[in-house]
């Protein structure tokens, strides 16, 4: 699992005081709001959650692009170089996925009855 550690702090200092939590998964490290996932990082870069409506005018921003899973592109979510996150545009794509996130219901977690 490798990504970058001083992007990933860069995150959570933005992010702290949200609620948000991070965890590893993905092959990197989630930030997640009320368990629904708001960004990834790893070694490709940062998956950022823009929901289907958000999808054109994210990948008109620089260094963003669909991004592809299994050769499949993922539908709401963009990959963004890390080269293109200097402070303004890493706080622009935090908010925008901000945005989507804040507006979906709380993941009900799944529990397990024991037998």
């Amino acid at each position: 699992m490798a990504y970058d550690e001083v992007l990933a702090d860069r995150i959570s200092e933005r992010l702290a005081g949200r609620g948000v939590t991070a965890k590893k998964m993905f092959a990197g490290l989630t930030f997640l709001w009320q368990d629904n996932a708001l960004v990834n990082l790893y070694d490709e870069g940062l998956m950022v959650r823009v929901g289907p409506d958000g999808m054109d005018d994210a990948l008109g921003r620089a260094g963003a692009k669909p991004f592809v899973s299994h050769g499949k592109p993922v539908k709401g979510w963009v990959l963004v170089d890390e080269e293109s996150l200097d402070d303004d545009a890493l706080d622009d794509w935090l908010d925008r996925a901000w945005e989507f996130v804040v507006e979906l219901p709380p993941k009900k977690r799944r529990t397990t009855a024991k037998k």
